[in-house]
């Protein structure tokens, strides 16, 4: 990493609290929280002006800045840079497509597919934002606006996210953390005041989307109590509910990711999936599967034209500002939190991979649940049950109580949403106290988590807060809370945008730059001094060659580090200082190019298991060794071994090259240096 990328020493001498992000988030969120409970008329008062000036002024932006989003990441994935890695190029994804996509679920998802699948549909059918309710029209509409705000528009929010922090930390080296995203359009400046301010609206946008979903969930749990055990609906039975939800989301945030969260998220996907062939098989099986494919049709048709529906002629505000624009804000505010789960587990996958997986995958699921859910309440209601509807419209928290009250089983089927929901909490409060502290933290290594006590701390805090909340206003501050929040970070997705489009286009510069030097190269090697081209007896040798780890070790010391010495000395008398280092596993020369990109030529070994071809029954060595070149950007995937010192003079030349090409481009195309910080390469054990 050269000198103007890299953050201040304290920064990385290990993992400790950020004290600009951590203390400010934390004030702040503990101010309003109690300002919210003990000033309500004042705080009511100024939330709900300040959501009429945004829902007046800039609703049409949400709707905007969504559709961006979205065609930004589809854009991307299909364009030349879809093939680039999340990760070095030689990475490899940890986990197989099944394990991945079940992940992927289990990301998204929360308390609110519960509370939404029957109130919402049963609610824009009753009351649609304009025409006439309760008519088959009503009913395919309310399945398009459901649709709309659970479907692939929200995900491009998550996708665009996750795709930012998984290019930039794996690839890059960078933080786990939203500034990082912002290092081409600012660079060094992230460690300061710019990166701490982007990371304070992620946390704040985090944190008060989190609360939303669990404030939404004690609503529709606490009515789901009464109805199973005659608990009363009541602040005071919300608030034990919060407490007691807290504390179990922070004994599982406690045990980490493997232990907790990841079982806890699995146990309630196979769950969930239960009770929704359970709906299928016990409804009107034939007409749910009709529904369902003409919802997607309805979907798919006038997705355009919704996604830009600002119903500017005659705006039914309550309407937008309850659903549509709310719904946007949410998923922007979610944003951070389910974007790092999405990089954490996507390590090693193309750009084009991950934005198909994570934007249809999760996708298919959520319109199988939102449909047969919503058809069959809807299906209720047309049947004669108008009870039912208006209550599901005017009291959304006990929509799918009422709605499983009218299906076989409802005593069972009641229980298992309750278990929901109650784990539900736990993977949205545990999960979200892990990215907040993680956000808070001042990480040395991306793949580990933030202290214990942190993570408990932050379950407190956003018990506290989504308490306040519910106090203030129940469901209606909730809402207008979160799409205030959200306004901030929906601003910082547009310069991550930004930042991630020319951290690509440096990408695209260096495959020009390797490809109009390349025949450079060659010539000067194929027709130069004799030593340049091997002997095709020596050639026969290599490719018949399986090194042990001793053999290597040995080649590195007597052919390798002479020849990067050399390198170094003429390099140093043409005005360009370098630095050859090595320790107990790989040697590495690097250029200081100044305010450009540094030059790194690393090579390490590589085992790899002996073929059967060549195993012989006196051999006893399972594993062999590659000699392996390293640049930045991950593996060059050629093996080294038994190169000359002069040959490997010629290799590092050649990549030497090929950077001073690359940023002679850089400079023809941006009119200076955009540098770009060089990701520490580990030892490649997965090869």
């Amino acid at each position: 990493m050269s000198e103007s990328t890299e953050p201040d020493r304290e920064q990385t001498s290990g993992d400790r609290i950020n004290p600009v992000v951590f203390y400010i988030s934390a004030i702040g969120i503990a101010g309003f929280a109690l300002w919210t409970m003990f000033f309500i008329d004042s705080a009511n008062l100024v939330i709900n002006t300040t959501l009429a000036w945004i829902s007046n002024s800039l609703g049409w932006f949400y709707f905007v800045a969504v559709v961006l989003y979205l065609v930004f990441v589809i854009a991307v994935a299909f364009s030349r840079f879809g093939n680039l890695r999340l990760g070095p190029d030689h990475a490899k994804p940890e986990f197989n497509v099944i394990t991945w996509a079940a992940m992927l679920f289990a990301a998204g998802i929360g308390i609110d597919l519960l509370f939404f699948c029957v109130s919402e549909p049963v609610t824009q059918f009753l009351a649609p934002p304009v025409g006439e309710g309760s008519t088959v029209e009503a009913a395919r509409h309310a399945m398009q606006l459901t649709f709309l705000h659970w479907g692939i528009s929200g995900w491009g929010v998550y996708t665009l996210v996750g795709m930012a922090l998984a290019f930039f930390s794996y690839r890059h080296g960078l933080p786990l953390t939203i500034r990082s995203a912002l290092f081409p359009i600012f660079g060094r400046r992230i460690y300061g005041p710019i990166g701490h301010s982007v990371d304070i609206a992620a946390v704040l946008g985090t944190v008060f989307g989190i609360a939303t979903s669990l404030g939404i969930g004690i609503i529709q749990l606490n009515y789901g109590l009464d109805h199973v055990f005659g608990i009363p609906q009541s602040t005071w039975t919300q608030a034990g509910l919060v407490v007691a939800i807290i504390i179990f989301a922070a004994l599982s945030a406690a045990t980490g990711v493997e232990r907790g969260i990841r079982r806890l998220s699995e146990f309630n996907m196979a769950l969930a999936l239960v009770l929704l062939i359970f709906v299928l098989f016990a409804g009107e099986t034939t007409f749910l599967l009709n529904a369902f494919v003409m919802n997607v049709g309805d979907y798919v048709s006038d997705f355009v034209s919704m996604s830009f529906n600002t119903y500017a002629f005659d705006p039914p505000t309550d309407w937008l500002n309850g659903w549509t624009v709310f719904f946007w804000a949410w998923w922007i505010a979610w944003g951070p939190f389910v974007g790092l789960f999405l990089a954490r587990i996507s390590r090693g996958r193309t750009i084009r991979q991950f934005v198909l997986g994570t934007l249809t995958l999760p996708l298919v699921f959520m319109m199988a649940w939102m449909s047969i859910m919503g058809n069959s309440a809807i299906e209720m209601v047309m049947a004669g049950q108008q009870a039912f509807g208006e209550q599901a419209m005017n009291n959304p928290g006990s929509a799918i109580y009422l709605f499983l009250q009218n299906m076989p089983f409802a005593v069972i089927t009641t229980i298992v949403v309750t278990i929901l929901g109650i784990v539900f909490f736990i993977t949205s409060g545990d999960s979200g106290s892990l990215v907040l502290s993680n956000f808070t933290s001042t990480l040395k290594d991306v793949n580990s988590d933030a202290p214990v006590w942190m993570r408990i701390l932050w379950a407190g805090i956003i018990g506290i807060l989504t308490l306040a909340l519910l106090i203030a206003g129940g469901l209606s501050a909730l809402q207008s809370t979160v799409v205030i929040m959200g306004l901030p970070f929906s601003i910082v997705l547009l310069l991550m945008m930004g930042g991630l489009y020319k951290a690509l286009r440096v990408e695209g510069l260096k495959e020009d730059s390797r490809r109009a030097s390349l025949s450079g190269y060659l010539s000067g090697r194929l027709g130069g001094a004799p030593h340049a081209a091997p002997s095709w007896r020596q050639r026969i040798a290599r490719a018949t060659s399986f090194p042990s780890l001793k053999q290597v070790h040995r080649f590195m010391a007597e052919e390798v580090k002479p020849a990067m010495l050399e390198i170094k000395e003429t390099l140093a008398k043409n005005g360009f200082p370098a630095t050859v280092t090595e320790d107990d596993e790989h040697m590495e020369i690097s250029v200081d190019m100044g305010e450009a990109q540094n030059f790194v030529y690393q090579v390490w070994p590589v085992r790899c298991t002996m073929p059967s071809f060549v195993m012989r029954p006196q051999q006893t060595a399972s594993d062999y060794y590659r000699v392996e070149p390293y640049l930045s950007e991950g593996s060059l995937e050629y093996d080294l071994m038994g190169y000359t010192k002069e040959q490997m003079i010629d290799d590092i030349l050649d990549q030497f090259e090929r950077h001073m090409h690359f940023l002679h481009t850089q400079r023809e195309a941006f009119g200076s240096a955009v540098s770009m910080p060089d990701a520490s390469n580990s030892n490649p054990s997965g090869k």
